[in-house]
């Protein structure tokens, strides 16, 4: 059995202070840290998403153009490709990342599985392929996963939502996520306690 961890949008933008942050974005960033630091070997892979929308455009339908967002399907604007709210958190140590996801490009994505594997994180065998998580974790014989981040109640739900239907076992570290709303939180956590995932 080989589990791995997928870190979700642990990004400016997310955190404290960013174009959406949320309560609680920067002590996530900081206990995934930790918990990599203390424990180099609990994982064989470690993976991390980003939003990495384009600027240019409304992502289709993403971003809120000439109207107000509504927080359900329309947002402002956030992660935008290579600025500041799309880096990750300086909290979380990107350098204990193996695989880095960008997702949104041009188009809505909140689950990781919807993204690509950055082709400078070893994803594929250097040939230019274009790698989804769920290929790059297979390729790795990864059957378990552990799930952190931003935001509890959107991505982080897409996300592991994705990976169960990918057929991993999936756990959700419930101390080091964080999300927009406690309401909407609890009924993510629940659903996905229902849908298979164990909450640890």
């Amino acid at each position: 059995m080989t589990r791995a961890l997928l870190i979700v949008d642990v990004q400016n933008d997310f955190t404290e202070g960013g174009a959406l942050g949320v309560r609680g974005g920067a002590a996530v960033a900081e206990g995934v840290t930790r918990l990599l630091q203390d424990d180099p070997d609990r994982y064989t892979v470690v993976a991390a998403s980003r939003d990495w929308h384009h600027g240019d455009d409304d992502n289709g339908g993403h971003f809120a153009t000439g109207a107000e967002p509504d927080y359900v399907q329309t947002w402002p604007v956030h992660c935008v490709g290579g600025t500041t709210g799309a880096e990750y958190h300086p909290a979380l140590d990107a350098s204990l990342i193996d695989l880095h996801v960008k997702k949104g490009q041009g188009v809505p994505a909140y689950s990781a599985f919807e993204g690509t594997i950055d082709g400078g994180s070893g994803a594929g065998d250097g040939d230019g392929t274009v790698v989804g998580l769920a290929e790059a974790l297979a390729a790795r014989d990864v059957d378990q996963l552990d799930v952190v981040g931003i935001a509890t109640d959107y991505c982080v739900r897409a996300s592991a939502l994705d990976a169960l239907r990918a057929g991993l076992r999936v756990r959700i570290l419930t101390s080091l996520v964080a999300g927009v709303a406690a309401e909407s939180s609890n009924a993510a956590l629940a659903e996905l306690a229902e849908s298979g995932a164990v909450l640890v």
